[in-house]
C-alpha cells in the first residue's frame, strides 16, 4: 500500500474533540488496526487536541488543524494550533505538570500520548503555537510497548 494522507481543520471548541478522534480512527481503519490500536490512538488524539483547546487557546478562539499519513503499516498523526506556544517542553512533559490546575486538568497529556504512540515529538514557539507529531506502527508489536 503507498501512501495516503488527509487534512482536517476545526474550531478550538472542546465538542470537536471527540470528532476529530473519530475522523483519524475511521483514516486509519484501511491498515486493520486492533480494537486496542484504535483506542491507542483515539486516546493520543483526544489528549493532542484537548492540550491545543485549553493550553494552546484557552479562553481565546483558534482554529486546529490535524495532518495524518499513513504510509506501509505506520499512522503519521499531526496536531497543529497557531496558540500562545510551550515556553519549556521538557517541563510540559513531566507528569502531573499543567498550566491550568483551576480546570482540573490532570498534566498527563503528554504522558498519555507518550503511552499510546510509538513516538512523540513536540515543537513550539511562544505565541506561534504547538505542533505534536506522533507515529504508530500497526500490526506491528501488538501492544509489547505497555507494560
Amino acid at each position: 500500500m503507498g501512501a495516503n494522507e488527509m487534512t482536517l481543520e476545526f474550531d478550538s471548541k472542546s465538542q470537536n474533540e471527540s470528532f476529530a478522534r473519530l475522523v483519524v480512527a475511521a483514516f486509519t481503519a484501511r491498515l486493520n488496526p486492533t480494537i486496542e490500536e484504535i483506542a491507542d490512538i483515539k486516546t493520543a488524539v483526544s489528549e493532542a487536541v484537548t492540550n491545543a483547546i485549553i493550553h494552546g487557546y484557552g479562553k481565546e478562539e483558534g482554529k486546529i488543524q490535524i495532518k495524518c499519513r499513513t504510509l506501509d503499516q505506520e499512522l503519521m498523526v499531526e496536531v497543529i494550533d497557531q496558540g500562545v506556544g510551550i515556553e519549556d517542553i521538557e517541563k510540559a512533559k513531566e507528569p502531573m505538570y499543567t498550566t491550568r490546575p483551576e480546570w482540573e486538568r490532570s498534566g498527563m497529556g503528554f504522558v498519555f500520548m507518550e503511552t499510546f504512540m510509538d513516538s512523540l515529538e513536540v515543537e513550539s514557539q511562544v505565541d506561534k503555537g504547538t505542533t505534536i507529531r506522533m507515529k504508530k506502527k500497526i500490526g506491528g508489536d501488538k501492544g509489547e510497548k505497555r507494560g
